[in-house]
C-alpha cells in the first residue's frame, strides 16, 4: 500500500521524536545542502540520483526534501515510478522546516 504522497513538516517532527525515523532525503544542490539541513539527512542531489537510487530502501518511507517542496514532489513522482512507493514529499521543504520547527535554521 502506498503511503500519503505529502507529509507536513509538523507530522515528520512529531515521527522523528517518537523514535519513528523515515529516511530524509534531500534533494537539493550541494551549495544548499552546505546551507542548512535537517538533521540526519541522507544528500543525493536530483541529478545524481539516478545512478544511487539503489542506496534508498524500498521497506521504509523515504521522506524527499528540497528547499520549498517543488523539486521534491517530482522526485517524489520519479521514485514511486520505480517502485518506492513509501516516497513522501516534504511539503514546504527545509523552508517551511526552518520556520516551523527548528527557528535556528539558516533560510534562504
Amino acid at each position: 500500500m502506498a503511503a500519503p504522497f505529502e507529509i507536513e513538516v509538523e507530522e515528520l517532527d512529531r515521527r522523528r521524536k517518537a523514535g519513528d525515523e523515515p529516511v530524509v532525503l534531500d534533494v537539493r544542490e550541494p551549495w544548499e545542502f552546505a546551507l542548512c539541513a535537517i538533521d540526519g539527512s541522507l544528500h543525493i542531489p536530483m541529478n545524481g540520483l539516478p545512478g544511487r537510487v539503489g542506496e534508498l530502501p524500498k521497506d521504509r518511507d523515504v521522506v524527499v526534501v528540497c528547499h520549498h517542496g517543488g523539486r521534491s514532489a517530482q522526485v517524489t513522482m520519479w521514485l514511486r515510478s520505480k517502485g518506492f512507493d513509501r516516497a513522501i514529499n516534504l511539503d514546504g521543504g527545509v523552508d517551511a522546516w526552518a520556520r516551523r520547527i527548528d527557528p535556528n535554521m539558516k533560510v534562504y
